[in-house]
């Protein structure tokens, strides 16, 4: 019986020392040696203090403020510890009825803007944290934006513009506005 048992425990052991304790410093420490950034969560900081992450959607509601993608994530809005959709489908109701009232909610916010509203305004993304709106999303807010800012609605058009990031190489996915980085540089404009 101990011919069987001493081989399983000591490779049992052995696995756990390598795969629970050894990659995950390793893996661990080359993260942070050549990603510090990153790896430390991607924080953005003002004044010493964070202030978010560009990888984790934030709740803006105030009006002087570009606002982002709705959230799915229960049993609170933009809750990191339970990223996920709200896996309703097209043809669902409950779906149908949350984005007519967002458009609703867009609509009564700046009821002189009669363009068609862009549908990541209106939508929430799959995990439900997605902390990029489409330009044509945030080109949608500017004049509100302005307006309750007192500020050209040309200024907060051209803010949007540079901070419009594009394809990754070029190549993959879509142009986008981090909207967390869209707020913290309209602050900055004071």
């Amino acid at each position: 019986m101990n011919k069987i048992f001493r081989p399983a425990i000591v490779m049992m052991a052995a696995m756990t020392l390598i795969t629970g304790v050894a990659y995950p410093l390793v893996v661990t420490g080359a993260a942070q040696a050549l990603f510090p950034a990153q790896a430390a969560g991607s924080l953005v900081e003002r004044g010493g203090k964070p202030v978010g992450s560009v990888l984790i959607g934030q709740n803006f509601s105030d009006p002087k403020h570009f606002w982002g993608r709705p959230s799915a994530t229960s049993p609170m809005g933009y809750n990191a510890g339970a990223s996920g959709g709200s896996n309703q489908g097209p043809l669902n109701p409950a779906l149908t009825d949350a984005v007519k009232g967002r458009i609703e909610a867009l609509r009564a916010a700046d009821p002189g803007n009669t363009a068609a509203v862009p549908v990541d305004l209106v939508t929430a993304s799959a995990s439900g944290l997605d902390p990029h709106i489409s330009p044509a999303a945030a080109q949608y807010q500017a004049d509100r934006v302005a307006r309750a800012r007192s500020l050209p609605a040309d200024k907060v058009r051209a803010l949007v513009a540079q901070q419009t990031e594009g394809a990754l190489w070029g190549l993959l996915g879509e142009p986008r506005v981090n909207v967390l980085q869209l707020n913290l540089a309209l602050e900055a404009l004071r």
